[in-house]
């Protein structure tokens, strides 16, 4: 049996709301908003009782999804917003845009900052990283040509 697919990203957050519409301006859609809780949500994740809210957000082509999260029980136990690029685990999510300099504009009034440079990696992609809300660390592609 094959890999089917990727099915989403999970990030967890403290502003769903906020995080729902930087995640919107920067062109994602919103699929749905739920409250998650009970027993099988516990075995699942390892955390036994828990209530989370969450919304699950879907690319312009329908391919990739991102599932935002905010934990009402149990409380979030580790904050790894500030991780430089460097950390190990889990860290960034990137994006292919059609326009960074665009993108960016879109995104300063939601919060966005540029980490580092916008740069070109050969005559392939303008490349570089934002922090979005509550600091997630974001990457955005252009592809060149």
């Amino acid at each position: 049996m094959a890999l089917k697919r990727m099915d989403n990203v999970g990030i967890v957050v403290e502003d769903l709301g906020a995080a729902i519409e930087f995640f919107r301006e920067l062109g994602l859609e919103l699929e749905g908003r739920a409250t998650i809780e009970g027993e099988w949500a516990g075995r699942v994740t390892g955390l036994g009782d828990q209530h989370v809210e969450i919304a699950m957000m879907r690319t312009p082509d329908g391919h990739c999804r991102l599932e935002l999260s905010r934990f009402l029980k149990p409380a979030v136990v580790a904050d790894h917003r500030d991780a430089p690029v460097n950390a190990l685990g889990y860290l960034r999510v990137m994006f292919a845009v059609d326009d960074i300099d665009e993108t960016l504009e879109r995104l300063r009034p939601r919060g966005a900052r540029l980490v580092g440079d916008v740069v070109r990696y050969m005559d392939a992609y303008r490349l570089c990283y934002i922090r979005g809300p509550e600091g997630l660390l974001i990457g955005l592609a252009q592809e060149l040509g």
